[in-house]
C-alpha cells in the first residue's frame, strides 16, 4: 500500500512537471541555451561589473556578501572596493539595492525583486532569455513588454546595449479559437553593442546571477567527487569482506 502511495504521488508530480513545460512553451517561443559557465571566472567578473553597473540600483542580492564575491573571483580587496562597492562600506556587507522599496513599488506597481536566488528559481535559460527578449509595445506603461515574462513592470534597462526591437506574431484559428504565434524579431534602433556582443554581455550577466545562486557550487562538486571515491572503495573492501566472511557458507 505504502509503495502504492509513493508511485502514486511521483506519477502525479511528473504529470505536473510535465503539464508545466507544456504550458511555458505554448506561452511563447522556445528558451535558448544560456551556455553560462560557472567555473569561467573572467566570465564572472564581467558578469559581477555587469549587475553591478546594470542592476544593482533597483535590485538587492541580499544573501551574497561582497567578500565571498571577491574571493571566488579573485579580486583583491581594493579591487573589489573600487569596482563593485558602490553603496556599501564594508566588505563583509551584503549586495543592497540603491532604490527604497517603498519607491521602486509606486513607480513600478512592485518592488523589484531580490536576485540572490532568482537563477535557482527561474533557471538561467530563463532568466538569459528575459534579458534578451524585451520588444516596443506602445501599450504598455514603460513602452516595452517582454517576450518570456508578458506584462513585465521592469524597464528595459539594457536597452542602450541593445537597442530596440520589434516582436513578430502569426496568428492561427482553430475551431473558432484565435492563438498567437512568436515569429521573431525585427531591430528598430541599434545599440551600442551587436547581437553577438550583447549576448555574451547577457551571459556573464546571467552567469553571476547563476554563482551567486550557489556560491558553494564548486566546493560541493569537489567534496562530492572525494565522498564518490570514498564510497567506491568501501564498496570494494565491503565486497571482498563479504566474500571472506561467507567463503565456507555453501
Amino acid at each position: 500500500m505504502d509503495r502504492l502511495r509513493l508511485l502514486s504521488g511521483v506519477t502525479a508530480i511528473l504529470a505536473l512537471v510535465i503539464s508545466a513545460d507544456g504550458f511555458a512553451s505554448s506561452a511563447g517561443a522556445e528558451l535558448e541555451p544560456a551556455n553560462i559557465d560557472p567555473g569561467n571566472i573572467s566570465s564572472l567578473q564581467r558578469g559581477a561589473r555587469n549587475f553591478m553597473n546594470y542592476c544593482s540600483g533597483c535590485h538587492s542580492a541580499q544573501y551574497v556578501r561582497y567578500n565571498t564575491i571577491g574571493k571566488y573571483l579573485e579580486l583583491s580587496e581594493e579591487q573589489l572596493v573600487d569596482n563593485l562597492m558602490f553603496n556599501a562600506e564594508k566588505t563583509f556587507e551584503t549586495i543592497q539595492s540603491s532604490m527604497p522599496a517603498a519607491d521602486a513599488a509606486r513607480w513600478y506597481g512592485v518592488a523589484p525583486p531580490d536576485l540572490s536566488l532568482m537563477a535557482r528559481a527561474k533557471g538561467s535559460d530563463h532568466i538569459y532569455n528575459f534579458l534578451k527578449g524585451f520588444y516596443l509595445d506602445p501599450e504598455s506603461p514603460t513602452g516595452v513588454d517582454n517576450l518570456v515574462l508578458a506584462g513585465t513592470s521592469m524597464p528595459h534597462v539594457l536597452w542602450e546595449l541593445q537597442g530596440y526591437q520589434r516582436a513578430s506574431f502569426a496568428e492561427h484559428t482553430e475551431g473558432g479559437v484565435t492563438s498567437r504565434e512568436f515569429d521573431g524579431f525585427e531591430q528598430v534602433t541599434t545599440g551600442m553593442l551587436d547581437e553577438e556582443d550583447y549576448d555574451e554581455f547577457v551571459r556573464d550577466t546571467v552567469n553571476f546571477l547563476a554563482y551567486i545562486a550557489e556560491p558553494i557550487r564548486s566546493e560541493r562538486r569537489k567534496l562530492g567527487v572525494w565522498v564518490l571515491m570514498y564510497l567506491i572503495v568501501f564498496l570494494v573492501i565491503a565486497a571482498m569482506l563479504k566474500k571472506q566472511i561467507w567463503k565456507d557458507v555453501k
